[in-house]
């Protein structure tokens, strides 16, 4: 792989590039791994100020066996009582499609990917 100027000078900020090349960003003072997660943001205050959703949550941490947890990037409380987890993603790690599939074995509720 070939580095450019740009990569060497931000690594010297302390600026580590993502390894799925995810370009993390900044919205109303909160950061976000990704600009998919902060579009879905925007789409989720756009739904609360409708009526749509009530309220959501961010960084949900969600306790598995083993001391690990799984942390969903946003519970959604609906304006007619539903609630769902979603998880914004670009790349489907090993790791994430195990502890999904951990989550969904033991709580009663389906991981919707964005």
């Amino acid at each position: 792989m070939v580095y450019t100027a740009e990569d060497k000078r931000n690594w010297s900020c302390g600026m580590v590039r993502h390894k799925f090349n995810a370009v993390r960003c900044e919205e109303d003072g909160i950061k976000f791994a990704s600009k998919k997660e902060r579009k879905r943001y925007q789409e989720l205050k756009i739904l609360q100020l409708s009526g749509d959703v009530s309220f959501f949550l961010r960084q949900t941490p969600i306790h598995l066996l083993g001391g690990t947890k799984y942390v969903c990037d946003y519970q959604v409380f609906w304006s007619n009582g539903e609630v769902t987890f979603e998880d914004v993603k670009g790349m489907r790690t090993p790791m994430y499609k195990v502890k999904k599939r951990e989550v969904e074995a033991k709580y009663p509720f389906i991981i919707t990917e964005i």
